[in-house]
Formats: structure tokens, C-alpha cells, sequence
């Protein structure tokens, strides 16, 4: 799979903008601030139908103005698939596939694979347990529709729930009938969502050891734990007899919300225990496995978006990483660097067929190497 071109109006800092793509690796060039993650951000509303770095449609219009548009056209194992996603201030977002509406945005969700490597996903360690439901959630919703619905719907019932339970606590009394269709809900989506979650672990961990053995030269172990309730065979019985937690603290304690993911080196929190260095390889390693389990799932290698790494890598994850390109492991790429310099001379040691793009003043042009 490879996105051939895109083009904005008034999205983030472009007034207007449209480039081609080479298939193998893109390079967006200039200096801090100048535009070059908007661009990679515009890639990921085509795959996902929003940013991946502010998830307010609202913040990504052109300061001043009332609506962006992204266009791309790709090509999908040999089938063309154009893309359009339209947003006015006050309105719905629209995404149009060949010129058809989408719906429901989750239709759209999964068919082009995208995996981004960023200078913030060391917050995948070390903020809470919420990133990290998030980062396997948004994996399996992309590979699985039946995921995606029930995760919908227990988000919503949750929320009924949660409003539901706050009346009680200001009325000053628990009233069971109205809330135990919602339980029902939610205990059954628990457990679903909670199996769905443990059996992809399954598959995805050997990805994530083989890959960071390879960042790290083999130098330690590494593991996750999935730490959920919903699995105990009890989980039904405990989760109705927490409702008195619950009135009390004005919410739902129990559910696949409050599960978490624990990174583990050498059978040891990473997030307490892992040097800065042996923290980046895990979530480069943590991304390659995302990477190679959409392939595997997909049958099509997703689009690859590398922000401002060399920037924030040492110089031998960045050779390991570059190894892994040269080796013809991933496809389209498209890579971030203030230092356009750096970039052409790591590219050009491996031999990758590259295109370098300049971006400044909200604009966007061949910079020639």
C-alpha cells in the first residue's frame, strides 16, 4: 500500500498545499515549527479519519478560517482508493471514499494501515494506564470490526452509567432497576473485550521481543502483562457488588476501562526500572510489532510515519531502525528532520530510493539533493 499524493486547504499552518509521493521513502525537510508533523498528521486523518496529535478537529483548521479539507489518493495492492476528509466548524466531519459518503467513520477505520513513531511515545511508559489501553485498543480496532463496534458500544454504556450514578448520589439513593441494564451491558462487553484483548497479547508479544532483541543487540528480556478483572470467573458477581463503591465515588470502578498493560525488562517494571535508553527501544519496539502484525493481519505493509527520530534517538538505535529500512522491511516511509543534511546522508549510506520535500511557510516544495 502507498499514498501517491495529498492535498490540504487551510489545515493547520497551510493555506493550501499538494504533493506527490515517491513509494519508498519521503523526507519532510526545514526548520522547527516550519509544518513538517502537520504533514505527517494530514496522512493520519486520511488513514483514521483524525490527528494523531490533537484529537480536536476544531484545533487542526487554519487559524481564522471555518473549514479544512484532506484529499489523498491511494493505491490499495493495486487498487485505487481517493480519500476525502471535510471539516466545518459547526458541522460533521465528512469522509468520502471514491467519491462515496462514509457513514460512520469506523467503516473507514482499518482499511489503510498506519503505524507513527514519535518523539512523545515514551508516554506510552510512563504516563498512565489509559495510553496504554489506548494504544492496544486503537491496534485491534484496526484490525478487527467486531472489536471496534462493542468497544463503541461499551463506551457509551459506560457513560449512561456514569451520568446514571451521579443522579442516584445526588437524589441520595441507590435505584437498581434502572441501572442494571446497563450492568448487563457492560459485564458481557468486559468480558468480550477483555478475552479479545488477552488473545491479541498472545500474538503480539513474540513480535515485540523479536523486535526490541534487534534494537537492543539481545541485551535484556522484555514482557507485558495484562492486568484485568473481567477474565475471573467471579467478575459478574464482584461487579454488581461493587455498586456501593460506586454510588459513593460518583462512577464505575470496575470494566475493561481500568485494565492495564504493565512493560516489563528483566520481570521488572520498565516504567520504574528501564534506563531512558532501554525505554526508547522498547516503544520503537513496541511500534515495529504493531507494524508487523497489520502486515500479517492486513496482507499489505501500512504506511510508516517516523517523526523527528534522529533527533531524539542515540546513534545506534537509529542504525538498527536504518538496518531494518535498508532491509526492505516496511514500504512507503515518510520521515521528519530539521536537518535536511543529517537525513540525506543516513538515506544515502543504506542506498534508499528517497524524495525530499522543503517545508516552509506553509508551504511545501522539492528540495533537490
Amino acid at each position: 500500500m502507498h499514498l501517491k499524493n495529498i492535498r490540504l486547504k487551510q489545515f493547520k499552518n497551510y493555506q493550501k498545499a499538494e504533493v506527490q509521493f515517491s513509494t519508498d521513502i519521503n523526507c519532510f525537510v526545514g526548520i522547527n515549527g516550519s509544518g513538517k508533523t502537520n504533514l505527517l498528521d494530514a496522512i493520519h486523518y486520511l488513514c483514521l479519519t483524525k490527528g494523531a496529535i490533537n484529537g480536536v478537529d476544531q484545533l487542526n483548521v487554519l487559524h481564522d478560517q471555518e473549514f479544512f479539507t484532506v484529499f489523498g489518493d491511494f493505491d490499495l495492492e493495486g487498487k485505487e482508493i481517493e480519500v476525502r476528509c471535510i471539516f466545518e466548524s459547526g458541522k460533521k466531519k465528512q469522509l468520502l471514499q471514491n467519491g462515496k459518503a462514509i457513514e460512520k467513520m469506523s467503516e473507514h477505520v482499518g482499511l489503510l494501515p498506519i503505524v507513527m513513531i514519535a518523539p512523545d511515545d515514551t508516554m506510552l511508559i510512563k504516563d498512565g494506564s489509559e495510553e496504554r489501553r489506548r494504544f492496544f485498543d486503537n491496534m485491534l480496532c484496526q484490525m478487527d470490526k467486531q472489536y471496534l463496534e462493542k468497544l463503541v458500544r461499551y463506551q457509551h454504556f459506560l457513560k449512561q452509567r456514569n451520568a446514571l450514578i451521579k443522579q442516584f448520589a445526588d437524589r441520595g439513593r441507590w435505584e437498581k432497576s434502572h441501572v442494571e441494564p446497563y450492568d448487563r451491558e457492560i459485564i458481557v462487553l468486559s468480558q468480550f473485550l477483555a478475552a479479545a484483548r488477552n488473545a491479541f497479547l498472545e500474538e503480539y508479544l513474540p513480535l515485540l521481543q523479536e523486535y526490541y532483541a534487534i534494537i537492543s543487540d539481545n541485551h535484556e528480556a522484555v514482557s507485558i502483562t495484562y492486568e484485568t478483572t473481567c477474565l475471573d470467573g467471579n467478575f459478574p458477581n464482584e461487579f454488581l457488588q461493587n455498586a456501593q463503591r460506586d454510588f459513593i465515588l460518583k462512577r464505575t470502578n470496575m470494566g475493561i476501562h481500568k485494565d492495564d498493560f504493565v512493560f516489563e525488562i528483566g520481570g521488572y517494571p520498565i516504567k520504574k526500572f528501564g534506563s531512558q535508553g532501554q525505554q526508547k527501544s522498547f516503544v520503537i519496539a513496541l511500534k515495529l510489532a504493531q507494524f508487523q502484525i497489520f502486515l500479517t493481519h492486513k496482507k499489505t505493509k501500512p504506511v510508516l510515519l517516523l517523526d523527528d527520530i534522529f533527533d531524539k534517538l542515540d546513534d545506534n538505535r537509529i542504525e538498527k531502525l536504518m538496518k531494518l529500512v535498508a532491509d526492505h522491511r516496511f514500504g512507503q516511509l515518510f520521515i521528519t528532520d530539521a536537518r535536511p543534511e543529517r537525513s540525506k546522508a543516513i538515506l544515502s549510506e543504506i542506498g534508499a530510493e528517497s524524495r525530499f520535500f522543503l517545508i516552509e511557510d506553509g508551504g511545501v516544495s522539492l528540495w533537490n539533493t
